[in-house]
């Protein structure tokens, strides 16, 4: 047994301002979506939320002619909070034609905002670009490098602080054609980097002798993200793997010290419609995935966006979507809702029009979850080169991106129905070390009730916590606290149960559970 005893927040979510709310990141978070963490459910059902595009957008454009950026704003990119501020990183493309190494025209570039939604594109002196060095450019070892996509995290765990921040970038190297493949780089600042090894860029490509990753195409940096003292890249290609999918699928290379990557790589997730392989040289045809898997750590689990490739024989009737995953293992991805958009592209004439990239860009400002993304039209490929890009914002209510809600279908006059139901959950077996338990709800009054009952293990109730002593939430709100009076001691291992209970029951809708350490 291992006392603790749950400390009781009295202040309620629902009044408390934006910087009184804990930051979601740090605590352990059950979703209504996640089928691992909340396994048992009855007479419940999830419905899942598609985020509404800012009015806004894009919130960051391209430059004027001239600039880094001025053909192009790419956010493969990554975005970070830090000391009240947000920093973007992302690839940037300009307009100078008379540049014949067309690849090194695609540079890492930088903006940063106070509200997450207002950005700028600081003069940071770092490089020159057309003969004046103020521009937004970053500094990636005085070399000329051509991105096409990179991701940033920041390391606190690591002793160097040269290695604080850390980049993986996708560049290019010649075999007999031209390659991706991935090059690694770490900063203390995020703004002046170096590769994590000396290479020397060959006409602004990786040599083939400075390889990280074995000597294949793969487009990686999707997503870059730390799980279980390891870190992963997620990009795409469409060579074949154990089992021959259909055209590009999300893989997964790992190294535990960020300069040594595994020769081997995992198939992260795969579309239903990929199990059919249509036979070589079809590579564009066919439901497919794009670009790997832009990933939001929560602790312990991993939510993500991925490209939705709406595939053809041409190029100019192809269409991309977004689409959201998650994982509970930091390896396998799934589908709360099988072959469901989460983002959709713009119509003709908007400035997402044709399709929409992810960057790893996820963060909660005030009753809002921001969702970033990117904008790549895959219809003009093959032809002039077009302006493109942008960085967009989709908006959710904070941390609601789908809701557990009572589904009356067992309840009526039907030979199989009862004339009322239980509508519950039990959560997986937690292991519990002085928490403070916190829901996400909505639609919660005297009359729409959500009793919470803690069970050990085995679910045999826990006194005091359990029955008539159970806690029951009223108020409607993002970090609404769960008090129980009990202080007695509890298992090492619990489980919550949920109840939806009143007259009023079909109005609530549960987004998810915290335990916040």
């Amino acid at each position: 047994m291992r006392a603790f005893a749950v400390i009781l927040f009295l202040l309620a979510a629902h009044v408390c301002g934006a910087e009184e709310w804990f930051d979601e990141s740090k605590a352990v978070t059950l979703f209504a979506f996640d089928d691992v963490s909340i396994p048992h459910t009855q007479n419940l059902r999830l419905e899942m939320r598609q985020p509404v595009k800012h009015e806004a957008n894009p919130v960051l454009r391209r430059g004027a002619s001239g600039k880094p950026d001025a053909m192009g704003v790419q956010f493969y990119g990554s975005i970070l909070k830090e000391d009240g501020k947000y920093r973007l990183w992302y690839v940037a493309f300009d307009d100078d034609t008379e540049n014949k190494v067309a690849s090194a025209r695609w540079r890492a570039a930088y903006a940063e905002s106070l509200d997450g939604l207002t950005w700028t594109k600081p003069d940071l002196g770092l490089v020159e670009h057309r003969g004046s060095k103020n521009n937004n450019l970053l500094d990636m070892g005085g070399q000329s490098w051509g991105f096409v996509n990179l991701k940033v995290i920041r390391d606190d765990a690591d002793p160097d602080p040269a290695r604080r921040y850390k980049m993986t970038a996708h560049v290019y190297y010649r075999h007999t054609r031209r390659l991706g493949t991935l090059l690694p780089f770490a900063s203390a600042d995020g703004l002046r980097w170096k590769p994590v090894k000396e290479v020397k860029p060959l006409k602004a490509e990786l040599r083939k002798e400075d390889l990280f990753i074995p000597g294949f195409h793969f487009e990686p940096c999707g997503g870059l993200y730390q799980w279980d003292g390891q870190f992963y890249i997620s990009g795409q290609n469409a060579l074949p793997a154990v089992h021959h999918y259909q055209g590009r699928v999300c893989r997964t290379y790992r190294s535990s010290d960020f300069l040594h990557w595994s020769p081997t790589n995992a198939i992260a997730f795969t579309r239903t419609t990929q199990q059919e392989w249509l036979g070589p040289n079809r590579s564009r045809e066919g439901e497919q995935t794009h670009e790997g898997i832009s990933v939001w750590s929560r602790r312990n689990v991993l939510l993500g966006v991925y490209g939705r490739w709406h595939g053809a024989a041409e190029w100019k009737d192809i269409t991309l979507d977004l689409g959201f995953v998650m994982s509970n293992d930091g390896l396998h991805f799934r589908e709360p809702k099988h072959e469901w958009t989460f983002i959709e592209r713009g119509k003709d004439g908007e400035w997402d029009q044709g399709g929409l990239i992810q960057g790893q860009g996820f963060e909660n400002i005030g009753a809002q979850t921001f969702v970033y993304y990117g904008t790549w039209d895959p219809r003009p490929t093959g032809g002039p080169v077009v302006p493109r890009g942008g960085v967009g914002i989709a908006v959710l209510p904070r941390d609601r991106f789908a809701d557990l809600v009572f589904d009356p279908s067992n309840e009526g006059p039907g030979d199989y129905q009862l004339p009322q139901v239980t509508a519950e959950f039990v959560t997986a077996s937690l292991h519990v070390n002085t928490p403070r338990f916190f829901v996400n709800a909505d639609g919660l009054g005297t009359d729409a009730v959500l009793r919470l009952e803690l069970l050990d293990h085995l679910e045999k109730p826990v006194p005091g916590y359990s029955g008539e002593t159970a806690a029951r939430v009223t108020i409607s709100g993002f970090q609404v606290p769960v008090e129980w009076k009990s202080t007695t001691l509890l298992p090492e291992r619990v489980r919550l149960r949920g109840i939806f209970e009143g007259k009023n029951r079909t109005a609530i809708r549960l987004s998810a559970i915290y335990l916040q350490p």
